[in-house]
């Protein structure tokens, strides 16, 4: 992150840390992750879509949002609180779906526990952290792991959905923690790993 320098109406130089940007995610483990990378980066040769590959394989709980640094130890021990005594869970990945006309994804099944604890966190944050995000009813949590989205151009889109539209793909996952990414202007990167437990 870059530092703005901004300065005061008596001329003197003032240095404000930026807002960074965090989300919420379930970061799938090995060997899964390795292997969700290999169809992201099947997209980015095949069909010139690599957008997907600045993020770990996983499936976001709460979508990016902006936190001052300088505030980040506070956002840590919040989760670290959220996590405290809440179980595991079995993650079911199973077949293809797609968001037309950019997006493809592996399809993830929505059972209780994931929906219960997307909502908890959704809460959480809203309760706690004071995350409000007008656009939350507008898109319902739908599980997904993405594998090519924004820069999948939409003739890519009309090529490679028929390709992965019959095409199976099956996995179950114990997944034991929750991640905090921060983005580093470039790329997503794992920030905390928080184990529910």
């Amino acid at each position: 992150m870059v530092n703005r320098i901004i300065l005061s109406r008596q001329g003197r130089v003032k240095t404000t840390m930026p807002d960074a940007l965090y989300f919420i995610a379930l970061v799938l483990p090995s060997p899964l992750y390795e292997e969700v990378t290999r169809l992201k980066e099947y997209f980015r040769d095949r069909y010139n879509s690599k957008a997907a590959l600045r993020s770990p394989p996983h499936i976001t709980l709460h979508m990016p949002f902006k936190w001052k640094e300088k505030r980040e130890q506070e956002l840590i021990l919040a989760l670290k609180k959220f996590c405290t005594g809440r179980k595991g869970l079995e993650i079911e990945l199973k077949n293809f779906g797609c968001f037309p006309p950019r997006v493809i994804f592996i399809d993830v099944v929505k059972t209780p526990e994931l929906d219960r604890l997307q909502q908890d966190l959704a809460g959480f944050c809203r309760s706690e952290l004071n995350l409000i995000h007008a656009n939350w009813r507008n898109h319902p949590f739908n599980p997904h792991v993405t594998l090519a989205f924004r820069d999948l151009k939409k003739a890519a889109f009309a090529d490679a959905w028929p390709e992965f539209q019959s095409r199976g793909f099956e996995a179950k996952v114990q997944i034991d923690a929750i991640t905090l990414l921060k983005h580093n202007g470039q790329q997503w990167q794992k920030r905390e790993e928080f184990v529910l437990g």
